[in-house]
């Protein structure tokens, strides 16, 4: 029996699956905890992904493969240094101190935001790549002086196992510095942030999809992705096909044969991780939003749903403005949540009802 697995290293844990490449059946499972970010402030060390993955794999039960792939958290910045040690913790998607920098870089390039949008598919907002390098740029200089070497949370996990640094189109596309239309790196951009960078010997390559990315442990260690990428590929999504995720973010996306640049920023212009292009809108309240009520409400996830069911559609006038850590799209990185249409014979299932409305409609918008 020929085994394969799958790495998926999100915000809140690292997943490990292992499968059959012939029938596809689970032969093993595990998982491990990412320690808790509370945004505007959000980072986490990226050793404790690599113990993650570590615990996952044993829950796994260890095994043998034959191929191995991992998906990453999109966005986050992970700076080695010239020894290729971490500088410092690494920057998540959902941190937002670099909504100052996202602005300032919009007035840089010429055009501002249909600018971008033409040069690399999106509009840079706080979870961009590139705006944390222009954040790390402007507020850590000693940081910055260390900095040899830029990856994204996959790039560096697919590091420890392979030893090479590699990315692939998909994930790199959601940097700012890697253009889907162009199929390359636009280090014009990357110059915007700091033009005395040797920024070529900076970057990872990045891989074709079907190219090896090394081997571990005598597998073959595949691109991998970023998680949205991996999510599109996993269930076989085709032009014409949308797809809704909710985890930490909430995401709608969906596959086409052609590249997209969206000026109003609301639509991400993404590759995919099989050589066609990914449209994707994402907001950052999803999960956490129920989670956040679940915990004031005291109950468990079965109870949460059980709540919801039994209110109104409505929430009897109840609603729940999701944006508890900032937002991404609309781009309001400094909004907090507002409960709104509270009344003295409010109950608990509405609550829990207004919470799972608010993140749908949040998307929906």
């Amino acid at each position: 029996m020929t085994l394969v697995a799958g790495v998926d290293s999100s915000t809140s844990a690292t997943k490990v699956e292992v499968r059959d490449v012939d029938t596809g059946a689970l032969v093993g499972r595990g998982a491990a905890p990412h320690p808790a970010t509370r945004p505007p402030r959000s980072e986490q060390s990226p050793d404790d992904w690599w113990a993650a993955f570590e615990a996952a794999w044993s829950r796994a039960g260890t095994p043998s493969v034959a191929a191995i792939s991992v998906a990453g958290q999109q966005h986050g910045l992970v700076v080695l240094d010239g020894q290729r040690r971490v500088v410092r913790p690494a920057k998540l998607w959902n941190d937002t101190e670099s909504a100052d920098d996202a602005a300032a870089l919009l007035d840089r390039l010429p055009g501002g935001a249909a600018g971008w949008a033409a040069a690399c598919g999106s509009v840079p907002v706080a979870s961009f790549t590139i705006t944390k390098l222009a954040w790390l740029h402007r507020v850590e200089p000693e940081s910055w002086g260390r900095l040899a070497h830029v990856l994204l949370p996959h790039d560096w996990l697919t590091w420890r196992l392979t030893g090479g640094l590699t990315t692939d189109r998909g994930d790199a596309s959601g940097t700012g510095y890697w253009s889907p239309i162009d199929d390359g790196y636009r280090f014009d951009l990357l110059a915007l942030v700091d033009d005395g960078v040797l920024w070529e010997s900076a970057v990872p390559v990045v891989l074709g999809p079907l190219e090896r990315a090394g081997t571990w442990e005598g597998a073959v260690v595949a691109p991998g992705s970023g998680d949205n990428m991996a999510g599109a590929m996993g269930i076989g999504l085709r032009p014409g096909d949308v797809a809704v995720s909710l985890g930490t973010s909430g995401t709608v996306y969906a596959v086409s044969d052609r590249p997209t640049g969206d000026a109003s920023g609301a639509v991400a212009g993404f590759a995919d991780a099989t050589g066609r292009f990914l449209p994707l809108v994402c907001t950052l309240n999803a999960t956490r939003v129920t989670d956040a009520v679940r915990r004031l409400l005291g109950v468990d996830h079965g109870t949460l749903d059980e709540l919801a069911r039994a209110a109104a559609p409505g929430a009897g006038g109840l609603v729940l403005l999701p944006y508890l850590d900032g937002e991404r799209t609309p781009n309001r990185p400094e909004a907090t949540g507002v409960l709104a249409g509270l009344r003295t014979d409010v109950t608990r299932e509405q609550l829990a009802r207004a919470a799972f409305e608010g993140v749908v409609c949040g998307l929906l918008d």
